[in-house]
């Protein structure tokens, strides 16, 4: 397969006439860059990539590069990013993710920035970017200089309702995506700010339900589970069953409610831990979720885990108390039967929470 890159085309404000040029300049700064873009432009047809491991054992899938090329140009034409589109890399270039910044810089004739993934990635920069993408820890941790992108893309994670009241001022065009590496990243999109709401206190309580919306050439509907399945051929050869429970609200939207393998029966009750987790995030800053142990009465029990150093676990509790007994929204069904403090959660190397590791922490 013969892949070249657009003649637009920068990384770190360099320009390449060949692809050796490339790979040579890449090789002096970073290792893993090195080695995806030998693979992209090898004579393969795909490219092997690991996926996170967040929601399972992590697993290795090959990925055409055809369809990686499709997923670049969906995003380009969605967000109308053009060539010489300033883009800022600052994702781990082992996962899809990352790889399809530099695939999408490749294909549209970008000029990209790379730095090595932090979760403050601004921190040391003053540049103006048009577009980026990022995981929530890295926006929260960067919500002084967001300004500096036009367009961000935030993904790996569920972004709470307290980081997206504190996106609502900001300039920056922030969305939510949804996707996986089966899928090449995102094939729905879901807008976060600049909306109009009432004023003061009662924003938290007023930000609209916004759907995800898919891109052009997806289809979705649903299984007898109610979990997603979607039907995207540009970017996928087989059609995927996803474990993610939707409501669908249209042909090309729906509202995520969380994972299917993570629904807890309390009680004959079924509860969507995600669902409950989004109104907490409106009272806890700190990182958390909540979590179904087994209890000999309701077959599983809802607790809440919070990453809380032990110096400050008193005096939170005491107020968390306060505002679960005041907070609206939560079922009585919904309310977590106990708390649970952790110093620090563990995570994936893309910073996501493995919640069943965490768990093992715990002495019930």
């Amino acid at each position: 397969m013969n892949i070249n890159f657009h003649k637009d085309f920068k990384l770190n404000e360099v320009s390449f006439a060949t692809v050796d040029e490339l790979l040579v300049y890449t090789a002096n700064f970073s290792e893993d860059v090195q080695h995806f873009l030998g693979d992209w432009f090898s004579e393969k047809e795909f490219v092997v990539v690991q996926t996170s491991g967040s929601t399972g054992i992590p697993k290795l899938i090959k990925l055409q590069k055809k369809q990686m090329q499709n997923s670049a140009i969906a995003t380009g034409n969605y967000f109308n990013l053009k060539e010489k589109t300033t883009a800022f890399l600052c994702l781990p270039v082992e996962y899809i993710a990352g790889k399809m910044m530099l695939v999408r810089a490749i294909t549209l004739g970008w000029h990209l920035d790379i730095v090595a993934p932090t979760s403050s990635p601004l921190k040391e920069n003053s540049t103006a970017y048009d577009f980026s993408a990022m995981v929530p820890l890295q926006v929260e941790n960067s919500l002084e200089k967001l300004h500096q992108i036009k367009k961000l893309i935030v993904g790996g994670g569920v972004v709470s309702n307290n980081l997206q009241e504190k996106l609502q001022p900001i300039s920056t065009e922030v969305f939510a995506t949804y996707g996986m590496t089966e899928t090449i990243t995102h094939i729905a999109i879901k807008k976060l700010n600049h909306f109009t709401s009432l004023r003061g206190e009662l924003m938290k309580q007023c930000l609209p339900k916004e759907f995800y919306q898919t891109l052009p050439g997806v289809i979705i509907y649903k299984d007898e589970r109610n979990c997603l399945v979607i039907d995207a051929q540009k970017v996928s050869q087989e059609i995927i069953f996803t474990n993610d429970v939707v409501n669908l609200i249209s042909d090309t939207q729906f509202e995520w409610l969380g994972r299917f393998d993570n629904v807890i029966n309390s009680g004959g009750i079924k509860l969507h831990p995600e669902k409950i987790e989004e109104k907490l995030s409106r009272i806890i800053e700190q990182r958390f979720f909540v979590v179904g142990i087994p209890d000999e009465k309701l077959g599983k029990k809802l607790i809440l885990v919070i990453e809380l150093d032990s110096f400050k676990i008193s005096k939170f509790e005491r107020l968390l108390a306060v505002e679960l007994n005041n907070l609206v929204g939560l079922s009585k069904f919904e309310v977590p039967k106990k708390i649970y403090f952790i110093d620090a959660f563990i995570e994936t190397e893309t910073k996501k929470i493995q919640r069943k590791k965490t768990l093992d922490l715990i002495k019930f």
